[in-house]
């Protein structure tokens, strides 16, 4: 993961456009609330595949990422979501110029 990235994530939870943890990511994303859903690398292979049918189900963009947690300051959690287009948009900038995939 780039600076550029790290930053950009930990710049969307500072202004209060993410919700992390595993129960309130789900809840956003079946509120229609969330624009873009991570997920740490490291998660089961069960845990990726719950998210990407969930995340396809809802037409929300995901992606796997090589951290989450340091990167919003709650190294426990694994799966965010962001709730602001904005912030999307400026993650999924980032994105392209590394190496991260999507879903």
């Amino acid at each position: 993961m780039t600076e550029r990235l790290f930053n950009a994530i930990g710049l969307s939870m500072k202004a209060g456009k993410v919700k992390s943890g595993a129960f309130a990511a789900e809840s956003t994303i079946r509120s229609g609330k969330a624009k873009l859903v991570l997920l740490e690398e490291t998660a089961s292979e069960a845990t990726k595949t719950h998210y990407e049918h969930l995340c396809a189900a809802y037409g929300v963009p995901f992606y796997t990422v090589e951290t989450v947690g340091s990167a919003i300051g709650k190294d426990s959690h694994i799966v965010m979501a962001v709730t602001d287009p904005s912030f999307r948009d400026m993650i999924e900038r980032e994105m392209r110029n590394t190496d991260e995939k999507r879903g």
